[in-house]
């Protein structure tokens, strides 16, 4: 996770990208906020913040209070 230059962040999300497509994500529900990509990479992606959605949450805190995020086990 990084913060963005210029994007506000409201709701608590995360960017993700396989090969040159990307897609979006709430870190609350795992939804899907915008996406180019394929079913099965946003499938795993969903599975994924399953398990990591309490990184996920205190990372996006220290994201908006400007500090730096920590890594997160991608997907294997």
């Amino acid at each position: 996770m990084y913060p963005e230059a210029g994007e506000r962040h409201n709701l608590p999300h995360f960017h993700g990208r396989y090969g040159g497509q990307r897609a979006t994500f709430s870190i609350e529900s795992g939804d899907v906020l915008a996406s180019t990509l394929p079913r099965a990479q946003l499938r795993l992606v969903q599975a994924w913040v399953e398990l990591h959605r309490n990184e996920l949450e205190a990372c996006w805190q220290l994201l908006v209070s400007g500090g730096s995020s920590n890594k997160i086990a991608p997907l294997k």
